[in-house]
């Protein structure tokens, strides 16, 4: 038996074959909701969860650096508890940002060894982490170390690039250009942050005079990004920043880094 295929069919046979392509390298970054979970009271009176949220529009929000994720083919995905072997399955990117104090949640969920564990597994297979911390008034180190140091890194107690007010915007500079984060953004904008010690396999990919302030590690077929701030946030995303600061494009260059470092992808 003979089949033909006319113009049509064969369109939309190529359009099965390439979303069935897309879906299969389509990269989920997954945004924790479990080690930070900031609640506050709404204009309707009513608790509503905040802060560094993907569908957050506001200054405290992702939503701007979600769409860079987006732009580059990836899709968006939140993980509301602790995680497991299971529910980072499907996760290439997994990121997790300024864990709470008990300031920020009466009852914060710190990082276990149990968790530790099982992030260190997940790494290890190919998953690529990002720990985000902040300056140490404002996370939870303690708990936060635990999990750096498996990939020789160690967020420090200390207080860098500290800006005043905002007529001191240069104090937060740091240059970018030529680095290999940052293909395109030469200068961004990084406020009160913590350094970062590093040792064995982990490297520093940016600094500030001679403090560490982004750092990576190869672990396994895995990556890990640190940052001492959970800078890519809106507030310095959005445009807002003086002439010359770059952090929307930055935004942008660090989505599609992190997508790069997914195996079996590039």
């Amino acid at each position: 038996m003979n089949y033909r295929i006319n113009g049509k069919g064969v369109y939309l046979l190529f359009l099965i074959i390439t979303t069935a392509v897309y879906q299969l390298k389509a990269q989920v970054v997954t945004l924790d909701y479990y080690f930070n979970h900031e609640v506050h009271t709404n204009a309707a009176g009513k608790q509503q969860r905040y802060h560094y949220l993907w569908n957050e529009a506001q200054d405290s929000g992702y939503s701007i650096w979600g769409d860079a994720f987006k732009k580059h083919g990836a899709t968006l995905d939140t993980l509301a508890e602790a995680p497991t072997t299971a529910n980072l399955k499907k996760s290439a990117v997994y990121i997790i940002v300024d864990p709470d104090t008990k300031k920020e949640s009466p009852k914060p969920n710190y990082i276990s060894k149990g968790d530790v564990s099982v992030i260190e597994k997940w790494v290890k297979n190919g998953g690529v982490l990002v720990m985000l911390a902040n300056d140490s008034a404002n996370v939870e180190l303690l708990h936060f170390n635990t999990l750096a140091a498996k990939f020789g890194m160690h967020f420090n107690n200390d207080l860098q690039n500290h800006v005043i007010n905002d007529a001191h915007f240069n104090d937060g500079a740091i240059v970018t250009k030529d680095n290999p984060l940052f293909k395109t953004a030469g200068k961004i904008f990084m406020k009160d942050v913590c350094s970062i010690t590093i040792k064995g396999k982990a490297k520093a990919a940016l600094k500030k005079d001679n403090a560490i302030i982004i750092a990576t590690a190869k672990f396994g077929k895995g990556t890990v990004l640190a940052v001492g701030d959970p800078w890519l946030y809106n507030e310095y995303t959005n445009g807002r920043l003086p002439s010359g600061f770059e952090n929307d494009k930055a935004a942008d260059d660090i989505s599609a880094w992190l997508l790069k470092q997914v195996p079996d992808v590039n």
